[in-house]
């Protein structure tokens, strides 16, 4: 357990406002110059293993990118061709829709220990390196030693436990058990322990969640699969029939199926519907649309018709009203439900993490929030290392793409429609953001709960996010929250 109470720099080491533990400033250059909107701002920058800072001599433009944000660089002209004062620096593309470009003094060669910095540092997976997060948990131990009769700082790695949380659930009872099968992983590796999402603490409704079926084009049965179902449907006596809400498009099932896949099209006692949410090749195109409306600068006059056709919101409301569909089988119709896209890992998490807070208040508060992200996307498998690229020089890499993302959205939009339901603000929302591609801390590093807690011991050797926002709690609480609303 890593803990971050009370963290504080010693003054002498202390080189710039917000500077962490352990953090060291390993590239210096004094001349540069940021192209801004507005124009060019003279500074310098600092480049640590955690962030790239700008300070313009000005005194007022001032930013920071934490390197984890960083997706790509490139160097922008050529030190022996001269095409104006701005043709020769550092260009930076931000998996945050931000790009930065700064010029740099052919003369001084400043350019090639900043270029190679950035590189080594914004990409450590490439280059063999920990990632940041690894670093950042040895500077806290050494910041903050252990007195005696000192109390205990919050550990985030211990707010989600998987036995109090089925507990919390009514789990076990009569019909739902805990099985050690998963116990070491060794069943499924990408999976957790415990697999059920929720249950309906009244009806016994439940929501559960899996990858499509290899059926393939010959309609493979398989009985076990088929058996499994069934029992998910005699665990809740409200219901004769289990629904199946799969996410993709009906078209790209099929596509699917012929490659291998598949979908419950045959199953007895089961009903089958297709939400017609986009794949994460679609939705990856659909935020660098929305990025080319947004960024540098809002073009005013075209705005609502670039943002149409980035198809972004409309990718956030079908997902949202995939979600209400299955709180309504769920909570009126007192139907169990399956949930899947292809993998499993991507839509599905969405859908389900979506239904649980709008079914129950506790997901809506800061620690059951938490606890929501830590069950259905982290112990779940996100591929949270592939869809943000943490660490590596890949921009064009397939696999990212903001699954993520688009649940903080959705979220945002519950939030903004019933504020006084969320005990959180949308400060919250933001943090979370910002640390996923951060990688200061450890719990959305690697692409599965074995990967983070076994291979990689992120809960021995990273600071949980959750003991950072627990232990700043007040920042992120909402005015407006109605506890019994």
């Amino acid at each position: 357990m890593v803990q971050i109470a009370a963290l504080r720099v010693a003054p002498n080491d202390k080189q710039f406002p917000g500077q962490l533990p352990g953090e060291r400033v390993e590239v210096t250059d004094r001349n540069i110059g940021y192209l801004s909107s507005i124009g060019k701002v003279a500074g310098r920058v600092l480049i640590t293993r955690y962030r790239l800072r700008f300070e313009g001599s000005d005194g007022v433009c001032q930013f920071d990118v934490p390197l984890g944000f960083i997706s790509k660089v490139e160097k922008v002209g050529h030190s022996t061709v001269s095409r104006g004062e701005h043709a020769y620096g550092i260009l930076i593309w931000c998996k945050d829709m931000r790009h930065i470009r700064f010029t740099c003094q052919p003369a001084t060669h400043s350019r090639r220990p900043m270029f190679d910095a950035l590189l080594r540092y914004a990409f450590p997976v490439t280059n063999k390196l920990p990632l940041y997060a690894f670093h950042y948990a040895v500077a806290v131990r050494e910041s903050t030693p252990p007195t005696p009769g000192s109390r205990p700082a919050v550990d985030g790695w211990s707010l989600y436990d998987a036995k109090l949380e089925f507990h919390r659930l009514g789990v076990p009872n009569e019909q739902w058990t805990i099985s050690q099968l998963n116990h070491n992983y060794e069943f499924a590796d990408t999976y957790p322990k415990l697999v059920l999402s929720w249950l309906h603490p009244v009806t016994q409704a439940s929501i559960t969640r899996c990858s499509q079926p290899l059926s393939g084009m010959t309609n493979r049965k398989c009985a076990e699969d088929e058996w499994f179902l069934k029992q998910i449907v005699l665990a809740n006596a409200n219901a004769h029939q289990l629904l199946i809400f799969d996410a993709r498009p009906l078209v790209n099932a099929k596509v699917n199926k012929a490659k291998g896949g598949g979908y419950e099209e045959s199953y007895d006692e089961c009903a089958l519907l297709f939400l017609n949410i986009h794949n994460i090749h679609v939705v990856r195109e659909s935020l660098r649309k929305l990025k080319d409306c947004l960024f540098p600068r809002v073009d005013e006059k075209n705005y609502l018709k670039l943002l149409d056709e980035s198809k972004w919101l409309n990718h956030i409301q079908s997902i949202i009203e995939g979600a209400a569909q299955i709180v309504s089988e769920v909570e009126r119709n007192r139907n169990s439900v399956l949930v899947h896209c292809s993998d499993g890992w991507d839509r599905t998490a969405q859908l389900t993490s979506l239904a649980m807070i709008q079914l129950d208040p506790y997901y809506r508060t800061i620690k059951g929030f938490a606890v929501l992200i830590e069950k259905e996307w982290c112990s779940f498998g996100h591929k949270f290392a592939h869809r943000i690229g943490h660490g590596e020089d890949k921009a064009s890499d397939g696999e990212r793409s903001p699954v993520f993302v688009q649940f903080i959205d959705c979220v945002w939009q519950l939030l903004n429609q019933h504020e006084s339901h969320f005990e959180f603000n949308s400060s919250l929302l933001v943090t979370i953001l910002d640390e996923l591609y951060a990688c200061r801390f450890g719990t959305f590093l690697f692409n599965s709960e074995k990967q983070r807690l076994v291979d990689n011991k992120c809960m021995k050797d990273t600071v949980s996010l959750w003991t950072y926002v627990l232990e700043n709690r007040k920042a992120f609480l909402n005015p407006l929250y109605n506890k019994g609303g």
